[in-house]
């Protein structure tokens, strides 16, 4: 062997290995679909209305009821809806849902940042991004379960209004979305070590 083939052989071994199609096209379906999830979460969130009632509105932030034909009339202090520990329970919930945002905000920030900036520590990027969208999957299924769990007396499956099955969605999505990039990034070839020939 000569010295230029030894030296082309060392710099073929060094480069790192390409990404497949495959591969590429489910991280990018992952970061499509966290991204999806947080929209539908903060949108959920900031509205707040989850559950009716006969003619009464649950929310997150108000509590509303309707009398005959007139409007809803909506009140911030939830305690006038009588139901025991309401007040202080949304703001676990309100909380809980909040936090679950900002983490799956983060997370997705990681995860776009570690397809963009391929350097040694975008596979640990992915994998703490993916970690970050299990946080929020735990956070927002608490903060679903406490309003299920304090309005348990009034609830119907067909009071849940579409904002409540956002919120639902969105956490099945985080879930979806951090076990999914966990698992990829265990069964894919690490960016930062060289091949072996």
């Amino acid at each position: 062997m000569t010295a230029i083939t030894v030296q082309a052989q060392r710099l073929l071994g060094q480069r790192r290995p390409r990404r497949s199609f495959f591969e590429s096209f489910i991280r990018t379906l992952i970061i499509v679909c966290a991204a999806l999830a947080v929209v539908l979460s903060s949108v959920s969130i900031c509205d707040g209305h989850w559950l009716l009632a006969e003619d009464r509105l649950f929310g997150l932030w108000h509590f509303c009821t309707t009398f005959n034909q007139t409007g809803p009339q909506c009140l911030r202090d939830l305690s006038q809806a009588h139901v025991p520990g309401l007040a202080v329970g949304m703001v676990l919930v309100r909380s809980g849902g909040a936090l679950a945002v900002v983490a799956a905000i983060f997370g997705l920030e990681l995860l776009m940042v570690s397809q963009v900036c391929e350097d040694l520590h975008a596979r640990r990027k992915w994998a703490l991004g993916s970690i970050l969208l299990l946080i929020s999957f735990v956070l927002s299924s608490a903060g679903l379960l406490g309003f299920v769990i304090l309005l348990r007396n009034q609830i119907a499956l067909i009071g849940f209004t579409l904002m409540f099955w956002c919120q639902f969605t969105a956490s099945f999505l985080f879930f979806l979305n951090a076990i999914s990039g966990l698992h990829i990034n265990s069964i894919t070839h690490p960016w930062d070590q060289p091949r072996k020939f």
